[in-house]
């Protein structure tokens, strides 16, 4: 039984079932997992994310749970919002019920339509714009603004762009400054990395956010998280190579005003709103943009996609000998032999060892149950291990290698590449010649197994994290397995 009770509601007042039929899973979280749910007297549809009490760790994890709610309260109803609709609490989760927005993620649609123009781009960042307007002048600031952040309602070409994910929002007093390192790595404001920062962060994200709507690239870019961090403080940004020569004057200085070092300098929200490229019916070009910026949407997208293919492809390769020590370490932790490891037993394997820092066991512990369930299996326990070691390992990654190397050339093709990718067809050939190029050292247009490695254990921080914690807690795993 979870020791957090009556979290935002009394866990004996009305229960999601009665009212919810919960459906199909829509994505899962670090917390929880976001369902389908139809209102049982209406037969609306909306998005119920449940927040497993288990993976509650701390004071401060129920605390972030409480302001989230409190958050959503406050800036629900408003059209640039997935409005809360009900919050309910039982023994094992909290349940919020959310407005539902099924049109997808905003640069999907951006590549599934082909063109995109300035007034395009300027029509969902007003949205996003007007989002930030609206939370910085009830005091809360979002704190990870990016466009996984924000959905379409519906799928037509008229649907409405809104926030989505407020897990991260805070509450901010004026000329309040905050310390926590909170965002994501390409869109993270400078004074964020520097520790010192208040709702202007907001802006900077917005900023990132435009520069990629209107040139296919983040302006900050790095092999890792480091590189991209120091890059984010030397603060150049480019405006001369493509597509950048084609935008419009008006859209330039924007994003000029809006990146700006100086917080002081830094436009506000309202501020945005009233620039003339910004504007309802104001000077943003309706042309198409080059189509560069199409295909470098894709390509940064496809990136993700040729890592987890890999990282699958390598999983997929575990030899009996190495699934069967990982099985004997889930034996060793499921300690009555139910086939489930409880987060309680979790615990306690790991501090049995005796070798974790409990900051480490808490992160591990949120990691592992990825569907929020309180209960981890066997499937789910290997797929998490692997995760934390995989990428060490030198045979894995020659066999996950050696699978997508179709032809057994010893080099990943353009035709390997896009068939990892699951985009053979849908991407052109200099498309997938761009994404080759990302990882592509010596320039020679394929991807050799040196480069492949490079790829393949590039910088992920979560994944970097655990996979420290666990060699350094030098957990007893069978010696095939970590040898």
């Amino acid at each position: 039984m979870s020791v957090w009770k009556d979290i935002v509601r009394p866990e004996h007042g009305p229960q999601l079932e009665q009212d919810y039929t919960l459906g199909r899973v829509l994505g899962k979280g670090a917390f929880g997992v976001v369902r389908l749910a139809r209102d049982k007297k209406t037969g609306q549809m909306y998005a119920c994310k449940s927040i497993s009490k288990a993976k509650l760790i701390s004071p401060e994890d129920v605390e972030d749970v409480r302001r989230e709610v409190d958050i959503l309260n406050l800036v629900s109803p408003h059209h640039t919002v997935a409005g809360l609709k009900s919050v309910y609490e039982d023994r094992t989760a909290v349940h919020i019920v959310m407005e539902l927005c099924v049109g997808g993620e905003l640069f999907e649609r951006i590549v599934s339509k082909g063109t995109f123009s300035e007034a395009d781009a300027a029509r969902f960042f007003r949205s996003m714009v007007e989002m930030v307007a609206h939370l910085h002048a009830l005091g809360v600031m979002h704190r990870d603004i990016k466009p996984e952040n924000f959905l379409l309602t519906d799928e037509t070409d008229a649907a409405n762009l809104k926030a989505c994910d407020f897990g991260l929002s805070d509450f901010f007093k004026p000329d309040q400054r905050f310390s926590a390192l909170i965002g994501s790595a390409y869109y993270v404001a400078p004074e964020v990395l520097r520790r010192r920062y208040g709702p202007e962060c907001d802006i900077w994200s917005l900023g990132v956010v435009l520069y990629i709507l209107l040139s296919g690239m983040p302006p900050f870019w790095g092999d890792d998280e480091k590189a991209i961090f120091t890059s984010i403080l030397r603060g150049n940004l480019d405006f001369a190579t493509p597509p950048w020569p084609s935008i419009s004057q008006p859209a330039k200085d924007l994003v000029r005003t809006i990146l700006s070092f100086d917080i002081k300098q830094r436009a506000t929200a309202d501020q945005i709103l009233q620039h003339p490229w910004l504007r309802e019916h104001g000077v943003a070009p309706d042309k198409p943009l080059d189509s560069v910026v199409i295909s470098r949407l894709r390509n940064f997208a496809g990136m993700t996609k040729l890592r987890k293919a890999a990282i699958l492809a390598a999983a997929q390769h575990l030899s009996y000998e190495e699934i069967h020590g990982l099985k004997e370490l889930f034996k060793s932790f499921d300690r009555n032999g139910d086939g489930r490891i409880t987060l309680d037993e979790l615990r306690e394997g790991l501090t049995r060892h005796n070798k974790l820092a409990d900051s480490e066991i808490e992160q591990i512990l949120k990691d592992i149950d990825v569907d929020g369930n309180g209960v981890i299996d066997y499937e789910e326990f290997l797929a998490s291990t692997v995760n934390l070691s995989l990428l060490e390992r030198e045979e894995v990654c020659m066999k996950a290698f050696a699978k997508l190397d179709k032809d057994g050339s010893g080099t990943l093709t353009a035709d390997e590449v896009a068939e990892a990718m699951g985009c053979t067809g849908r991407m052109s050939e200099q498309e997938v010649r761009d994404v080759i190029a990302r990882y592509d050292v010596n320039g020679d247009g394929i991807i050799d197994y040196s480069e492949f490695l490079k790829m393949l254990r590039e910088n992920d921080s979560q994944l970097r994290r655990a996979s420290d914690s666990l060699k350094r807690g030098e957990l007893a795993l069978d010696p095939v397995v970590h040898k």
